[in-house]
């Protein structure tokens, strides 16, 4: 293969992980934009959910029918359990300082993940994940396999209903009411604490069906599998520009192809660190982001 179909092959695969991480960093961005949180447990609901879509097509196999009540369940395991993060540990502290924020997001993500280790169900140890029979397409010299177009195309549709939402359905408005003044939102009445669970509940469900799709792609779970993913799709959020909902999908995509070349052009070693690498550029050259806005703070 020479250089032109390697590159070529590496952005395909470069979109297909860049799909999972937009899907995670919309999660972040969406309650950053709203209750200005870094929510570091997000990447733990992913985990959760790949656990939930596990038991599921354990029971009903990898037809397409086991895959769709698989995503459903996750989502649904994952909508239930980030409105009770939100209800028990968040929104008692939305007076706080930020800290106070921030360091209970990361209390969670560790009560997560070593809740599930020790669930007689879960355990410790890593588990082979039951996924659908490849079949690789091929054009010319490139090859596409059908779970990296589930992934691609599942989560593109995914964005698209997410974008509906936000634009064009009332609880939309009242999350970018919320977004742009709690104060103010609240009192025209809309229910700031209602759209406040909604805007976790829908990040969750994004990140559910992340997980599931991360999981069918690189076919293996354990309770501390959302951590690298998780921490990667927030650089994607900053990258982007946190709290800016195209900005997370570009910045998923861009992050997915910048990763997948390093590992077919420079080595595989060096994936992560480029990865990291990129917040520490985007944060010296363009701290809001690519798309991200500049915020005037009022004296």
């Amino acid at each position: 293969m020479d250089n032109g179909s390697l590159f070529l092959q590496q952005l395909i695969n470069g979109l297909s992980l860049g799909s999972i991480y937009a899907l995670i960093a919309l999660g972040y961005t969406m309650v950053y934009g709203i209750v200005k949180l870094i929510n570091f447990a997000h990447g733990d609901i992913l985990m959760v959910g790949a656990y939930s879509g596990y038991f599921v097509l354990m029971q009903f196999g990898t037809t397409p029918v086991g895959m769709l009540l698989a995503f459903i369940f996750a989502m649904f395991v994952c909508a239930i359990l980030s409105i009770l993060m939100e209800r028990f540990a968040y929104r008692p502290l939305r007076q706080a300082p930020r800290l106070n924020s921030l360091i209970t997001a990361i209390a969670i993500s560790l009560i997560l993940q070593n809740g599930a280790r020790v669930l007689p169900f879960i355990g410790p140890n890593p588990r082979q994940y039951p996924t659908m029979k490849t079949v690789n397409l091929s054009f010319g010299m490139l090859s596409i396999s059908n779970i990296q177009l589930i992934v691609i195309l599942l989560s593109a549709v995914l964005m698209l209903i997410l974008n509906y939402i936000i634009n064009y359905t009332k609880t939309g408005k009242a999350m970018r009411a919320v977004s742009y003044d709690l104060q103010a939102a609240s009192l025209m009445g809309i229910s700031v604490n209602r759209t406040i669970s909604f805007t976790f509940a829908l990040g969750a469900v994004l990140a559910a069906a992340g997980g599931v799709l991360y999981a069918t792609a690189y076919p293996q779970i354990a309770p501390t599998m959302g951590t690298m993913p998780g921490l990667k799709a927030f650089v994607a959020a900053v990258l982007g520009g946190i709290g800016s909902v195209p900005g997370a999908m570009l910045g998923g995509y861009i992050l997915g192809i910048a990763e997948t070349l390093t590992k077919g052009f420079i080595s595989s070693q060096f994936a992560d660190a480029i990865s990291f690498s990129i917040l520490i550029i985007i944060l010296l050259v363009k701290p809001t982001g690519i798309m991200g806005e500049k915020t005037r703070v009022k004296v």
